[in-house]
C-alpha cells in the first residue's frame, strides 16, 4: 500500500511539473514566426534579432522565447525587441469643490470624475492601470421627470399630484437649488382589446356619469421647467381615464421619455423619472394581443406631444428599456402601491440605477417618497463600461469611505457617498493578441445615472519597432523570397524554411529528405526534428531550458552525465550530450574540482604528506590515518586518552570539560549501548579503537572510537563499573563497627530499664499483700462440686 501511495505521489508531482512547465511555456509552443506574432502571445515573450543567434538546427521560431531565457541563451539586450504598452492622460480637469451658496456653475462646468480622455498602448497580456477620482459635487442640478398613471383607479392620486409642483419644488431646494420638473401621463395602447368591447366607449371609458377624457398611450404634458406654478395649473388641468384590463402601458411611455430628449427637455445633469401607479405592466409580446407584432423601435415618435406609433410598435422589453435608461443616464423611482411592490421589486433588480417606493393610496406622500429615494440613488456610485473590442478584458477595484476596498463585481460600485466625500477605483485593461487589422478602438467608463464620462482610446501593439526597418524582397531571403525583418526572413506567400528557399509543395520530397538522415541512416533529423527544404528543424521542448540542435538534431543539452542529481555537476554547461566544465572542474559530470586548497592541512602540507589530493578530496595513502587532510589515526597509541574527558562529559555529565562540553566536545556523534558485548567490534571497513578509562571515582567506563569516512563516532557503555577496592574495606568496617556498638548499647539501656520496671511492680505486690485482711466465714458464692441424686424407686433394701 505504501509503495502504491509512493508510485501516485511521485506520477502526480510529474505531471504537475510538467503541467506547469507547459503553462510557463507560451512564447515556445506560440511557433512564432515574425516578431509581431511573438509580442502578440503574451507580456512575457521576447524577439532576437541577432542575425548569429539561432544554431544549426533551430527554427526561426526558437528567436521567440521568455526574456530571461532568451539572456541565457546569449542574445545580448540590445537585440531584445520587448515592446512595452502605455498610458497618456489626454484630458485631466479636476473635480469640482463647490459648497452650496457659491458662484453658480454651469451644468457643463461642473466636474465629477476625473480624468476624462486618456489614450492606452496595449502589449498582449500586460494590463494598464488607470486610476479615477469620483466627487459629488455639492449643489448639483436636478431633472426630474413625474410620470404618473391616469387611469380610473389613480383618480383620488391625481388629485394630491396638482399641487406637487411647488410643494416638491420647496422641499428640493434643500438639495439643490438648479432644480427642474415635468409632467406625463400614460393609460394604455388605443387599440379596441385592450379599451373597450365597444367603439362608443373610446370617447368616454368610464361608467355611469363620470367625466373622462378618451385613452392615449402617453402624454407630454408640461416639458421640464423651473416654474412650480405652471406645473400645478397643466397638472390640475389634466382628467383620468380608462382601459379594459390591469395592467398598464407604462413601458411605452417610459421609452418615449428616455429617447426625446429635445421634447421632454432633460439636461446633463442628474436625471430622475418618476414612475406612478398602481398596477402592472405590459411588456414585449403582449401587443399580439391587439394584432401588434413589429418590435419597439427605441425611437422618439412624439407629435404635438403625444405618442403616436403606439398602434404599430409593440411594447419594448424590459432589456430594451434598461438599455435607453442607460444610455441617457436616468434613474428610475417607482412609486407604486403596496399590492403592487413584489412586482416592481423584482423589476428594479433588472433596472440598474432604480428605486421602489410604497405609494399610499392617494398618493399623499409621494414628496417624501422621492425625497428618499433620491437620497438612495445620490449616495452609490456604480461604474459601467460600453463593449469591449474582441481580445480585450476590464476589472475594476474600488477603494470607498472608511477605507473599504472591493473587487471583482463589487469593484465596480461604492455605497454611503455622502455630498463631497470623494472615492477612487483602480481599472486594469488588458489585451490578448490583436483586434483584426490592429485598428484603434475606443470605449466609455462612466457612473450609472451621471451624464459625465471617460473616454478611452485604445492602440493595439501588434508589430516590434524593427519592423518598420524590414527589407521586402531582400537578398538574405534566397533571392528575395521573404522580407528580412527583426534579424529573421519573413517568408513570402507559398514559401518556407529559414531564408524561404523552399515552396510549400516541395517541402517533403525524397530528395530533400536523405538530406535529413546522418550518416544515409533511416532517422529523418534523428528522430528529434522535420525535415524542411532539406534541413532538419528540431522539435521543440516543453522545457524552454532544454533544446535539440545539430545538423540532423542529434544533439542536445539535457542528456548530459549528473552529479548530485545537477547537470555537469552545476559546474558547466551540456552541449551535445557531453559536459564542458567551468574553470577548476573537469571529469564527465565536472564533478571533480581541480582546486587542491581543500586538501591543504593546518601545516600547510596537502593531506598532511600522509595522502594524495583528487578532486579536492585527500585519499589517504596510509591506510591508519583518516580525516578530510589525513589528520585522524583511530589506531594510533594516545587516542583514548584524547578524547577521554569529551567522552565522559557527554555520556555521564562528569569530567574536567563538563562546564565547556557543548563548545568543546561537539566533534563526534556519540551512541550508548547497554554493556560491553554491544560495542562494535575491530572488523568493520574503518579503523576502530577499543578504550577503558577511569574518571576521578576510581569507576571504569569503556568505549570505542572510530572514524567512518569523515565521520567520527564513539560508541559507549551507559554504565559505570565501580568495584569495591581495599581503600574502602577499612571504611566500611569502622561503619559495620559503629552500627554494632549502638545497638549493643541501646540494648543494655532497654535491660536496665525493664529491671527497673519488674523491681517497682513486685515491691507494689508485696506492700498489697501485707495489706489485706481474709474473712475465715463460708463464701457465700461457693458451691460444692458433689452432686447428690436419691432414686425414688430405692427402699432401703
Amino acid at each position: 500500500m505504501d509503495l502504491k501511495l509512493l508510485f501516485m505521489s511521485t506520477l502526480f508531482g510529474i505531471i504537475c511539473c510538467s503541467s506547469a512547465q507547459q503553462e510557463g511555456n507560451e512564447c515556445i509552443k506560440a511557433n512564432a514566426l515574425s516578431c509581431g506574432e511573438c509580442i502578440q502571445v503574451g507580456a512575457k515573450c521576447g524577439w532576437c534579432t541577432d542575425t548569429e543567434f539561432l544554431k544549426q538546427g533551430e527554427p526561426t521560431s526558437a528567436r521567440c522565447d521568455e526574456l530571461e531565457s532568451l539572456r541565457k541563451r546569449g542574445c545580448d539586450a540590445t537585440g531584445i525587441e520587448d515592446p512595452r504598452g502605455s498610458l497618456k492622460i489626454l484630458k485631466n480637469k479636476a473635480v469640482t469643490n463647490r459648497k452650496k451658496g457659491a458662484e453658480k456653475l454651469r451644468p457643463e462646468d461642473i466636474t465629477q470624475i476625473q480624468p476624462q480622455k486618456l489614450s492606452l498602448n496595449l502589449r498582449s497580456g500586460e494590463p494598464q492601470n488607470i486610476k479615477l477620482r469620483f466627487k459629488r459635487a455639492e449643489d448639483y442640478p436636478i431633472d426630474l421627470y413625474y410620470l404618473m398613471d391616469l387611469s380610473y383607479s389613480m383618480k383620488d392620486d391625481l388629485e394630491n399630484v396638482k399641487n406637487l409642483g411647488t410643494s416638491l419644488m420647496k422641499e428640493m431646494s434643500k438639495i439643490t437649488s438648479d432644480f427642474r420638473i415635468g409632467f406625463g401621463s400614460f393609460v394604455e395602447k388605443t387599440v379596441m382589446p385592450y379599451i373597450s368591447t365597444t367603439p362608443a366607449k373610446l370617447l368616454n371609458p368610464c361608467s355611469g356619469d363620470q367625466n373622462c377624457t378618451s385613452p392615449f398611450s402617453y402624454k407630454n404634458v408640461l416639458k421640464l421647467t423651473s416654474n412650480g406654478a405652471q406645473f400645478n395649473s397643466l397638472v390640475g388641468k389634466q382628467q383620468i381615464s380608462g382601459n379594459l384590463d390591469s395592467p398598464e402601458g407604462g413601458f411605452d411611455a417610459i421609452m418615449q421619455v428616455a429617447v426625446c430628449r429635445e421634447h421632454i427637455g432633460w439636461r446633463n445633469v442628474t436625471r430622475l423619472l418618476v414612475f406612478s401607479t398602481d398596477a402592472g405592466f405590459h411588456f414585449a409580446g403582449d401587443g399580439k394581443l391587439g394584432g401588434i407584432v413589429l418590435p419597439n423601435d427605441g425611437k422618439c415618435h412624439l407629435e404635438n406631444n403625444m405618442y403616436t406609433m403606439s398602434h404599430y410598435y409593440d411594447y419594448p422589453s424590459i432589456a430594451h428599456l434598461v438599455q435607453k435608461l442607460s444610455e441617457n443616464n436616468i434613474q428610475t423611482i417607482f412609486a407604486v402601491t403596496e399590492e403592487f411592490q413584489p412586482v416592481y421589486k423584482e423589476l428594479k433588480n433588472l433596472i440598474p440605477k432604480s428605486a421602489v417606493g410604497t405609494l399610499s393610496a392617494n398618493s399623499s406622500n409621494v414628496i417624501n417618497l422621492i425625497i428618499d429615494a433620491y437620497n438612495s440613488l445620490s449616495s452609490e456610485v456604480i461604474l459601467e463600461n460600453s463593449k469591449l473590442p474582441e481580445g480585450v478584458s476590464i476589472s475594476y477595484q474600488s477603494r470607498c469611505k472608511n477605507g473599504v476596498v472591493n473587487e471583482g463585481e463589487n469593484g465596480r460600485k461604492c455605497s454611503n457617498i455622502s455630498i463631497g466625500d470623494e472615492v477612487s477605483f483602480n481599472i486594469n485593461i488588458t489585451a490578448q493578441g490583436c483586434p483584426k487589422q490592429g485598428k484603434p478602438e475606443s470605449i466609455k467608463i462612466k457612473p450609472l445615472g451621471f451624464t459625465e464620462e471617460v473616454e478611452i482610446m485604445l492602440n493595439f501593439v501588434c508589430e516590434c519597432e524593427c519592423h518598420k526597418h524590414g527589407i521586402r524582397n531582400s537578398e538574405m531571403c534566397h533571392n528575395g523570397n521573404g522580407t528580412f525583418e527583426c534579424g529573421a526572413c519573413r517568408c513570402n506567400k507559398g514559401r518556407v524554411g529559414r531564408q524561404c528557399e523552399c515552396r510549400k509543395d516541395e517541402v517533403s520530397t525524397e530528395d530533400l529528405d536523405k538530406n535529413c538522415r546522418k550518416d544515409n541512416g533511416t532517422d529523418i533529423c534523428s528522430n528529434n526534428g522535420e525535415c524542411v527544404c532539406g534541413t532538419c528543424e528540431c522539435k521543440k521542448r516543453d522545457n524552454p531550458e532544454e533544446r535539440y540542435s545539430g545538423k540532423f538534431c542529434e544533439c542536445d543539452n539535457f542528456n548530459c552525465d549528473r552529479s548530485n542529481n545537477k547537470l555537469c555537476g552545476g559546474h558547466g554547461r551540456c552541449e551535445c550530450r557531453v559536459c564542458i566544465c567551468d574553470a577548476n572542474y573537469t571529469g564527465s559530470a565536472c564533478d571533480c574540482s581541480l582546486d587542491a586548497s581543500t586538501c591543504l592541512a593546518s601545516n600547510k602540507q596537502t593531506c598532511n604528506g600522509r595522502g594524495i589530493c583528487e578532486c579536492g578530496t585527500c585519499r589517504c595513502t596510509d591506510p591508519k590515518f583518516q580525516g578530510p587532510t589525513c589528520e585522524i589515526c583511530p589506531t594510533c597509541p594516545g587516542v583514548c586518552t584524547e578524547h577521554k574527558e569529551c567522552v565522559q562529559c557527554r555520556a555521564f555529565g562528569t569530567g574536567e570539560k563538563k562546564d565547556t562540553c557543548e563548545r568543546d566536545c561537539s566533534y563526534f556523534n556519540l551512541i550508548k549501548v547497554k554493556d560491553r558485548e554491544k560495542l562494535p567490534q575491530p572488523v568493520q571497513a574503518f579503523p576502530l579503537m577499543h578504550c577503558k578509562e577511569r574518571d576521578a571515582n576510581d569507576c571504569w567506563f569503556y568505549y570505542t572510537y572510530a572514524v567512518n569516512n569523515t565521520e567520527r563516532e564513539v560508541h559507549v557503555v551507559e554504565t559505570l563499573e565501580c568495584p569495591a577496592g581495599p581503600d574502602i574495606i577499612p571504611i566500611v568496617a569502622g561503619v559495620v563497627t559503629g552500627i554494632v556498638l549502638i545497638g549493643l548499647a541501646l540494648l543494655l539501656i532497654w535491660k536496665l530499664l525493664m529491671i527497673i520496671h519488674d523491681r517497682r511492680e513486685f515491691a507494689k505486690f508485696e506492700k498489697e499483700k501485707m495489706n489485706a485482711k481474709w474473712d475465715t466465714g463460708e463464701n457465700p458464692i461457693y458451691k460444692s462440686a458433689v452432686t447428690t441424686v436419691i432414686n425414688p424407686k430405692y427402699e432401703g433394701k
